[in-house]
């Protein structure tokens, strides 16, 4: 056990050694995967922030109809009514204009200005469950209570949460294949990068296999070498990401102020930061020895 912890202990300082004698170009390959990396995983960012602040906002079918301004109590029981006797309608509330007008006070930030309105703007309006979600349901739905008698506008609440919830999952779609086509190029910069260290050193490898080497033994250091460079690419991918996100919620936090909503950008998760950092060094890894597998086969021909 000590002697193969020795092996692989010899074999990793042979890599860093490697890497650090050639501190340009470890630099830039590292820049160059880095930078790579942070377009799916910063999109990857994106749509899980946005979905993170859509979650509070209601995704089921609801409808929202608002009665004329000057509707008295009548008219608007009338229209209660009518609800109730829709067998297409599941369930729904009754909003008036008075609470509407003091939650948009709670909510919005402008006390004052609503309190220096002359009167409430705000309808009385009903609150829908429809009993069929389906578009078609809610839009032929939509169209029957709008021919109503005083009412002003009948609004579809969550038609635009599902197009967003929609194109969230094309966002992420979306981040997965530039992820896979990002994996294939680093599969492909390591092989390319241990490919000419081979080939410089293929002398070398021919003696040392000639006096009893191993394939394992000889690919072993190279194999380090290709996931220390996919490691360290995940690292400088994980700092600009963590850049933007800093510099992003600092910008956030000012609008905050002017809005009063506060909205801050969540960072990778404990997982996800594992993930970002193994995923990369394992590509790395195998990489290489794609590249030192076929060369041994070139040599040992």
């Amino acid at each position: 056990m000590k002697a193969w912890l020795a092996a692989h202990g010899r074999s990793i300082n042979a890599a860093v050694t490697r890497l650090a004698g050639a501190p340009l170009g470890s630099t830039l390959n590292a820049l160059v995967i880095g930078i790579a990396l942070s377009l799916p995983i910063g999109l990857h960012l994106v749509v899980s922030n946005l979905q993170a602040a859509s979650q509070h906002l209601t995704s089921a079918p609801q409808i929202s109809v608002y009665m004329a301004l000057d509707a008295n109590r009548s008219e608007v029981a009338q229209i209660e009514t009518k609800l109730k006797q829709t067998p297409r309608v599941a369930n729904f509330r009754f909003v008036p204009r008075e609470q509407a007008l003091a939650d948009l006070k709670n909510s919005s930030g402008l006390a004052d200005v609503i309190d220096g309105l002359p009167q409430n703007p705000l309808p009385d309006a009903f609150v829908i469950d429809a009993d069929d979600g389906s578009p078609a349901a809610l839009e032929a739905l939509r169209d029957e209570i709008g021919q109503w008698p005083r009412i002003a506008h009948v609004q579809l609440d969550a038609m635009w949460a599902r197009r967003l919830d929609a194109g969230l999952r094309l966002g992420r779609l979306a981040a997965v294949g530039i992820a896979l086509l990002l994996a294939v190029a680093l599969v492909a910069v390591t092989f390319n990068t241990i490919r000419l260290q081979v080939l410089t050193r293929r002398d070398e490898i021919e003696v040392i296999k000639l006096i009893g080497a191993t394939d394992a033994f000889i690919r072993r250091p190279f194999l380090y070498f290709g996931a220390l460079q996919g490691f360290a690419g995940a690292i400088v991918c994980w700092l600009i990401l963590a850049a933007a996100v800093y510099l992003a919620n600092r910008s956030l936090g000012e609008l905050s102020h002017v809005y009063a909503s506060l909205f801050q950008l969540g960072f990778l998760s404990p997982l996800d930061s594992f993930a970002l950092l193994a995923v990369p060094t394992a590509l790395g890894w195998l990489g290489a020895w794609l590249s030192v597998s076929r060369h041994l086969s070139a040599i040992a021909q």
